[in-house]
């Protein structure tokens, strides 16, 4: 393709160049407009300057891409929803050996789920509970969130869900999902445990370094609660809150918690005993009270209780909750058979949990179903919309507090990304810089391996992963059909390889290491400001050498 008029290459080139400017830095200051409407800009500048054509435009839309990622966004909203990255959460601190250990199971677990649940969600979810592990025993954050950010990018790469490029590649290339699977999968198992290698060399001196073990303490990561595993909205700009106990509360909290300790004195357990009601009429009454308030959902209720002491009698008030009065008239009052309304309850609180765990399996089930359905070659956008769908049918509410989490802004700024790239190419710009480069960037030689490899680098790192996939996809296939079927499908394969990896050399390279920069930056109490220039130091040689390995697998296949 020769190049167009030279008013339509400058203006597409304008057009271009605000998209780009836009999409890299989302916050200039002369438009801090955002990624979304930057690609709406771009794609409605093309217009306006007559590169492309309205019609054009409309068809450049890919609407088996929109599909797709629309369904696998409603799937992992629902996985959410069902605790999958909760438990993912536990896998990381369970049976915990040492920071090294967590380490490696950090590489490992964000891998294999972002190859799933793409290499986004999986930093969205995770970040926080990764941080407040290491804060809880006295490890750097630094390397694990860099294991976090840079195995996610990696396991992205095995499947054509992992990452938004890949769902390109595969729409585009009509490779089914098996196929994709088989090319790519040993090249990121290789390539995840590369990088943890380096990620262990490089920080070793850090991992070595003991927990202050006065005290007792133990030195390898302890085991978190279920309930330190908070969940996120699929969004950067949603962070998690920790809740903090009222200091009014504090005083009537520990009253169970001494009387349930086996090891106090006699004198104490005496002086305890003491704090009961005395009178059955007093029980009577207070059981009532508790009644009333767990139906209204009131907090407190201000008890006097009698302390008595050797020497006379002294009145203290405490204020309790609902839940820890409970607690107090358990202990303090004869046992009682339980009442019917509480039969009830217990049989109600029963019944909900089933509803639960069915509603968890069928969820569990139905993706399993659908990664089934990809596996065996069925058309991979409807197989998604079918499974969001059946989800959203299952779930036996209103849809639109669901579907209100899915994220719009990105469907948008693929659909103006599409028009803008296509206006772009219609400049003939690239086909022009192609031509130039393709004699020495044939992949049947290492050398053109090479090249095209280091063009895909650096080319996803200036424009995004995405934009470069849409500009050298076919190029690359076409060429590479030149030589053989098979060598194109390979050809596709390195792309989605290389443009993925590429994401791990800058903390701009991907939007999953931004996510995880601004969720370790804003989280409270356990904040952590991970630098470009410390993510530069690391991405370098590890994309390098990852890319390389990846490569040699990848083009064996």
């Amino acid at each position: 393709m020769a190049l167009a008029g030279t008013s339509k290459v400058v203006l597409g080139c304008v057009a271009f160049g605000i998209f780009w400017v836009l999409a890299v830095f989302p916050t200039v200051p002369f438009m801090p407009v955002g990624r979304t409407a930057g690609s709406l800009l771009g794609a409605m500048l093309m217009v306006l300057f007559r590169v492309i054509s309205p019609e054009d435009a409309y068809a450049a839309i890919d609407l088996p891409i929109i599909g797709l990622l629309f369904g696998t966004m409603v799937v992992s909203i629902f996985l959410e929803r069902a605790d999958m990255f909760k438990y993912l959460g536990n896998l990381l601190s369970w049976k915990s050996r040492g920071s090294k250990d967590l380490l490696f199971r950090v590489c490992i677990v964000s891998a294999i789920a972002s190859a799933l649940f793409t290499n986004d969600t999986c930093c969205v979810v995770l970040t926080e509970f990764i941080l407040k592990v290491a804060r809880q025993n006295n490890l750097p954050p630094q390397p694990f969130l860099l294991a976090l950010a840079t195995s996610s990018n990696i396991g992205s790469a095995a499947t054509p869900i992992g990452n938004p490029q890949n769902l390109v590649i595969a729409v585009e290339s009509g490779i089914s999902f098996g196929q994709f699977l088989l090319g790519v999968f040993p090249a990121m198992i290789v390539g995840v445990l590369t990088n943890a290698a380096i990620l262990l060399c490089y920080f070793w001196k850090y991992l070595s370094v003991e927990k202050d073990q006065e005290g007792g303490q133990p030195a390898g990561p302890e085991v978190v609660a279920d309930d330190e595993v908070t969940s996120h909205r699929f969004t950067p700009a949603r962070m998690s809150h920790v809740s903090s106990l009222n200091p009014d509360d504090m005083d009537c909290i520990s009253e169970p918690i001494i009387r349930s300790n086996s090891v106090r004195s006699t004198s104490a357990n005496e002086n305890l005993r003491s704090r009961s009601v005395n009178s059955e009429a007093d029980i009577q009454l207070a059981i009532k009270s508790l009644r009333a308030s767990s139906m209204s959902h009131e907090m407190v209720e201000v008890s006097t209780v009698t302390d008595r002491r050797d020497e006379g009698a002294s009145s203290r008030k405490f204020t309790r909750t609902a839940s820890q009065q409970r607690s107090v008239i358990i202990e303090d009052s004869p046992p009682s058979p339980a009442s019917n309304g509480d039969k009830e309850k217990e049989d109600e609180v029963a019944e909900k949990r089933w509803r639960v765990f069915v509603w968890k399996t069928a969820v569990y089930l139905i993706t399993l179903g659908m990664l089934i359905a990809l596996l065996m070659g069925l058309n991979m956008s409807w197989t998604a919309i079918t499974a969001a769908l059946v989800l959203l049918a299952l779930d036996f509410t209103d849809a639109q507090a669901c579907l209100e989490k899915v994220s719009y802004s990105l469907l948008i700024f693929f659909c103006g990304m599409f028009i803008t790239v296509d206006g772009f190419n219609k400049t003939g710009i690239p086909n022009t810089l192609w031509e130039l480069v393709e004699p020495y960037s044939r992949i049947d030689s290492a050398k053109g391996v090479a090249l095209l490899a280091v063009v895909i680098l650096i080319l996803s790192n200036v424009a995004s992963n995405v934009p470069t996939v849409l500009l050298l996809g076919t190029r690359v296939a076409a060429s590479a059909a030149a030589i053989s079927h098979d060598s194109e499908r390979k050809a596709w394969l390195i792309l989605a390889w290389v443009s993925t990896v590429a994401g791990n050399l800058t903390l701009l390279g991907s939007a999953a290491n931004l996510i995880v920069c601004e969720q370790a930056r804003r989280a409270q109490f356990f904040g952590y400001n991970l630098s470009f220039w410390s993510h530069l130091r690391f991405g370098v040689p590890s994309t390098i050498v990852v890319t390389a390995i990846g490569l040699l697998i990848v083009t064996s296949y």
